[in-house]
C-alpha cells in the first residue's frame, strides 16, 4: 500500500474570493448558461436563444434598435445572434412602416411554436437551478441581478 496522498486533479476548480466582480459573474454566466443548454439541448435552441425568442414575443415587433436595448446587448450582437433565428424560420425581419431606415424583428408561427417547446424544458431547468441553489436564494439573486443590468447601475457605475 503507498503512503502517497491522491493529488487533486489538474482541472480543479479553485474558489478565488479575491477575483474581480466582472471575471466572478462571468464565470457564473457561462456555467449557468452551460447547464441551461444541456436541459435545452433536446429542443435544438440555446438559453440565449430561448431568450431572444422570450423577449421578442414579450415586446410584440419590437425595433432592433428597442430589442438589443431590452437585452443590453449592442446591436452588431443581437444581429449576429438572429441569423440562425432567422435562418431557421423563427424569427423575421422586416422594414419599420414609419421608418424605413429601422427594421423590425417579430417570431413566426414557427419562432411560436418553437418558443413553446422551449419554454417546457426552460421551466425544467429553472426547477433544477431552484433545488440546487435554493428558492429564496435565486429570487434574491434576480434581484441582485436585475439592479446590475439596470440603466441606474450603469450611470452610478459611469460617474466613478
Amino acid at each position: 500500500m503507498s503512503d502517497e496522498q491522491p493529488s487533486a486533479p489538474a482541472a480543479a476548480i479553485t474558489p478565488d474570493p479575491l477575483v474581480c466582480n466582472g471575471a466572478a459573474l462571468r464565470k457564473a454566466t457561462r456555467r449557468v448558461s452551460q447547464l441551461y443548454d444541456t436541459v435545452l439541448a433536446p429542443c435544438g435552441l440555446k438559453v440565449s436563444q430561448h431568450s431572444i425568442l422570450v423577449h421578442i414575443a414579450r415586446a410584440g415587433s419590437p425595433s432592433m434598435t428597442d430589442l438589443a436595448r431590452i437585452m443590453v446587448l449592442d446591436r452588431s450582437a443581437l444581429a449576429h445572434n438572429l441569423k440562425p433565428l432567422e435562418r431557421d424560420g423563427y424569427v423575421q425581419m422586416s422594414r419599420d412602416p414609419l421608418d424605413g431606415r429601422s427594421r423590425r424583428v417579430a417570431l413566426t408561427d414557427a419562432g411560436r411554436a418553437k418558443l413553446a417547446e422551449s419554454k417546457r424544458l426552460w421551466k425544467d431547468a429553472q426547477r433544477r437551478f431552484e433545488a440546487a441553489y435554493g428558492a429564496e436564494r435565486a429570487a434574491a439573486l434576480r434581484r441582485s441581478l436585475a439592479d446590475i443590468f439596470s440603466d441606474e447601475f450603469a450611470l452610478a457605475f459611469s460617474r466613478g
